[in-house]
């Protein structure tokens, strides 16, 4: 396993970033197709795995978070405010979003077992907690949408700095010692 250094991510970084990433594109689906096709087979196969997946995201996102906060000294610098801030944008999102989902499943007083590992069991109807349901209901997917226009922002701007021979920043994430366009 090779560690984060000046010049680019280390691996354990580069896994959890790609995995986030694949994660992220199949939640973002899973929603999109839920949104315009919701009887079709598609959303059937799709839709079911939204809860597991975003619950393993948020897994995934701590480990990713406290990784990069050990991290911090070795890891390459950030290119700007900007790109820190947009950053510490996205790891907000990864983290916001699926709490409030779980907020929400919890509210609604469903059992939640993602992936067959119980987290929280099932309660009375009587019993559920409004507020949080409703925080669900207008946050979870609306953030998604955010996240998804800071997601393009950000394959955006790794794009963009791709062309210049000084800040091209994709060899750091893909662990290519190469900075060749």
């Amino acid at each position: 396993m090779t560690p984060d250094n000046a010049a680019r991510y280390g691996s354990f970084s580069r896994f959890l970033h790609w995995t986030m990433a694949l994660g992220i594109g199949w939640m973002l689906v899973s929603a999109i197709t839920h949104s315009l096709a919701k009887d079709s087979g598609l959303d059937a196969f799709m839709w079911p795995t939204h809860k597991h997946v975003g619950s393993a995201l948020m897994v995934l996102v701590v480990v990713r978070l406290l990784w990069a906060l050990v991290n911090t000294a070795r890891r390459p610098a950030s290119l700007s405010l900007a790109a820190k801030l947009g950053h510490w944008a996205l790891y907000a999102l990864m983290f916001a979003i699926p709490l409030i989902g779980l907020l929400r499943q919890y509210g609604s007083a469903r059992a939640f077992s993602p992936l067959g590992l119980p987290v929280f069991p099932g309660r009375d109807e009587s019993t559920k907690i409004q507020w949080m349901t409703d925080l669900g209901g207008a946050l979870h997917g609306e953030l998604g949408w955010v996240l998804l226009a800071a997601v393009l922002g950000h394959i955006a701007m790794a794009w963009w700095h791709r062309r210049s021979p000084t800040d091209n920043v994709l060899p750091r994430m893909i662990g290519s010692s190469a900075s060749a366009r």
